[in-house]
């Protein structure tokens, strides 16, 4: 399988403060990689440094082979839901469009903007504003902006957050169809969606703790320090997860 995401000796900080150490990640077409980690610990910092937004101190990053600054076009980002946007008069086909910048590709791809909202289930709702909807439908409305130019790969930071269970399943299904074609990396602190959906799970709370299975390792729990480590341990003794 082809090497899509490869990390070596990854060093990160600020003012000569590490936030993230020696971190190494390899990832192949079509894995589905769930992160899981404290606040603070470096989870969207790594997605940055993926998305060639921030340069690494030391160490290397591969995207498709080469530095992620000139293969990032191969991303396609969804950030975590804010409230910012309820009142913003915009509907939802205008959102999905501003996934292509180019309006001739814009009118070339039209009936391929209508599949994508059609596949997510949000094509009945192009004509409602985005304050109008609920948080799981302005989520499939972000996934399909993402994938309207056709990345390779797609990174979702915290996208059910705040959103109901059947919401949170529903959103989950599309990922799981959407990785039969794309590389999907998602921030979750929902830990049902490493057991049900993804493929690899990794920790991240300085370092990296990889694994290429769903199941949260032990190696996991001691770096998922504190409180929520006791919260992990919990969930699996009394099987919530």
């Amino acid at each position: 399988m082809d090497t899509i995401i490869k990390i070596e000796n990854l060093n990160f900080g600020y003012n000569n403060s590490l936030v993230l150490e020696n971190i190494n990640l390899i990832l192949k077409k079509n894995d589905f990689l769930a992160i899981i980690g404290p606040n603070g610990g470096g989870k969207t910092t790594l997605l940055k440094l993926i998305m060639g937004l921030l340069k690494p101190v030391s160490g290397k990053i591969e995207l498709l082979g080469q530095e992620p600054v000139i293969t990032r076009k191969k991303i396609g980002y969804v950030p975590q839901h804010t409230t910012n946007d309820e009142f913003f008069p915009i509907t939802v086909e205008d959102i999905v469009k501003m996934g292509i910048t180019n309006s001739k590709t814009l009118k070339e791809n039209s009936a391929k903007i209508l599949d994508i909202m059609d596949f997510l289930d949000v094509l009945k709702l192009k004509n409602k504003k985005i304050g109008e909807l609920s948080g799981g439908q302005k989520q499939r409305v972000l996934i399909a902006r993402a994938l309207v130019f056709e990345p390779e790969i797609l990174i979702l930071d915290e996208p059910t957050a705040s959103i109901d269970n059947e919401g949170q399943h529903l959103i989950y299904n599309y990922l799981k169809k959407l990785n039969k074609d794309k590389t999907i990396i998602i921030v979750s602190h929902d830990l049902n969606l490493i057991l049900s959906y993804a493929k690899q799970s990794a920790c991240v709370n300085k370092n990296l703790c990889f694994h290429n299975m769903p199941e949260i390792t032990d190696e996991m729990k001691d770096l998922y320090i504190g409180c929520q480590a006791g919260l992990i341990e919990r969930r699996l003794k009394h099987g919530n997860i």
